[in-house]
């Protein structure tokens, strides 16, 4: 992968990657695990399970490709009640380019990179360990899809990492909240960057200051970082949702 992004060709894929690709103007990503035979396992907003305002619901919708009236072919996936299914590789990127998620990253690609939801400091599991998750919660679930605490991103790190955000009232383990965030919060400073263009020690400053702030920020809410994080058993998961939610 390159220095400055993570697109990669499908013939580098490999089984138990972690996939994804953008959706609405690289607003927001959609994620999943690659299994081979262009196949991948992700987790899917399906139905009103969603504890998230009208906007955020729009949102989802378009994280994944639009209903088809003629089925995909190459695509396995039955309809379920647990969120997470299988399908060719095609109909996951829905037209979108292809990228491969980081683990054990640097500290300097990890700042380079600088939009969210692309690398962790995390090292992931062997690939066998990360399938086996997969294809046990392609059959179990998940749980409830919330774009907060539990999302395609969160899925696909859990898989490659079998790591869990324990707190109740924390975010979870992925950069997809913080990434809608990161977007109003470039555009206030660019903002603030040309009301006070006419002084360019107070423009230095005032960049210099947020820059640092949101370096520091998603440092500290890596889930290779941070520290309300246990492994857990793909086994015991529902256990752990349950009591996360409760």
């Amino acid at each position: 992968m390159g220095l400055l992004s993570n697109r990669v060709d499908r013939e580098s894929l490999k089984p138990g990657d972690h996939i994804y690709s953008w959706r609405a103007a690289y607003i927001y990503a959609h994620h999943g695990i690659y299994i081979g035979d262009e196949k991948v396992i992700h987790f899917t907003r399906h139905g009103p399970k969603v504890g998230t305002s009208s906007v955020l619901d729009a949102l989802m919708v378009s994280s994944v490709s639009p209903p088809s009236l003629t089925p995909c072919p190459n695509c396995t996936h039955t309809e379920n009640n647990n969120e997470v299914i299988t399908s060719c590789l095609d109909c996951f990127l829905a037209g979108g380019v292809l990228y491969r998620f980081e683990y054990s990253t640097n500290p300097a690609a990890f700042f380079v990179k600088a939009r969210r939801g692309t690398c962790t400091f995390a090292a992931s599991d062997p690939p066998g360990a990360v399938l086996y998750r997969a294809n046990y919660l392609l059959d179990k679930g998940f749980g409830c899809y919330n774009i907060f605490k539990n999302n395609c991103e969160d899925f696909a790190i859990y898989c490659k990492t079998g790591l869990l955000v324990s707190g109740k009232k924390s975010m979870g383990q992925s950069g997809q909240v913080a990434s809608l965030i990161d977007g109003p919060l470039v555009g206030f400073l660019s903002v603030v960057v040309k009301l006070v263009k006419t002084n360019v020690y107070v423009k230095t400053a005032s960049v210099a200051s947020s820059v640092a702030t949101y370096c520091v920020t998603r440092y500290a809410t890596d889930i290779g970082i941070r520290s309300d994080v246990v492994k857990v058993r793909v086994e015991d998961l529902p256990i752990m949702h349950h009591n996360i939610a409760t």
